[in-house]
């Protein structure tokens, strides 16, 4: 069977330059236990969500920005928009991926990170993920374990491109303000990984963004600020893609 979807796949993809043809993106929503947190007080206080309908406001909301921003240029399958339809492929994407802490790479000379000699994949334990401390900066970075699995996807739904969000980072850091006293500085960081139909990963990284501390609820932090992330992370893909374009055909 896996020889079958293998062959499937490489033969769709020799009719055109990969580069060429109209991709359709599916965007796949970080895992639960991957959300971090540092200001879910606030914004139960102002909306009353609890911090279970918190972490999912995030999720639907994350991927529905990332896809309307991806619709500009591609198709695209959201995953966490129907989430009762596409259950089982969530369940069984998590399933077939693990993850690596690895250095972010630099965007404007980007290369897939090399996992390091000696790392193995990040220890999840009761929702917190326990890594080794490091002065260099890390993100989470997704890595397929079942060979079949993207090929798989794409047979079923026809996409082409894998965008995983690995990772949501929300911290608040306390700013000396002088006679002030104290004010708050929020920070926004997606981790996300690109794979395309052969399971190739062609942009990785993270995409950060401030916002105000008094915005404190998921839809104002997500419309007014993912969005403008999302843009970025399209902008990656594109590049990313360009590049496949531009290299010599063997």
């Amino acid at each position: 069977m896996k020889k079958i979807i293998f062959c499937f796949v490489f033969c769709i993809l020799s009719l055109a330059s990969y580069a060429q043809i109209k991709h359709k993106v599916m965007v796949i929503p970080f895992e639960p236990k991957l959300y971090m947190s540092q200001i879910d007080h606030k914004i139960n206080a102002e909306t009353k969500l609890t911090q279970k309908e918190i972490k999912e406001a995030f999720r639907k909301s994350v991927n529905t920005e990332l896809a309307k921003a991806l619709k500009q240029k591609y198709e695209v399958l959201d995953l966490e928009k129907d989430t009762a339809k596409y259950k089982k492929d969530i369940l069984n994407i998590y399933k077939n991926i693990t993850y690596t802490y690895e250095k972010i790479p630099d965007q404007s000379h980007y290369k897939v990170p090399e996992e390091e000699k000696g790392k193995k994949g990040a220890n999840i334990e009761h929702g917190q993920i326990l890594i080794e401390s490091n002065a260099d900066a890390r993100f989470m970075n997704a890595k397929v374990i079942s060979p079949a699995l993207i090929p798989a996807l794409f047979v079923k739904h026809k996409t082409d491109l894998f965008l995983f969000i690995n990772q949501l980072d929300i911290i608040s850091n306390q700013l000396a303000a002088g006679d002030m006293g104290t004010t708050s500085e929020r920070m926004l960081t997606l981790h996300y990984t690109i794979f395309t139909v052969d399971a190739k990963e062609i942009n990785s990284g993270t995409c950060s963004i401030k916002f105000p501390a008094d915005v404190n609820t998921p839809a104002k932090i997500t419309s007014g600020y993912v969005s403008k992330i999302s843009t970025e992370i399209v902008r990656r893909i594109a590049l990313a893609l360009s590049k496949i374009e531009a290299a010599p055909k063997k």
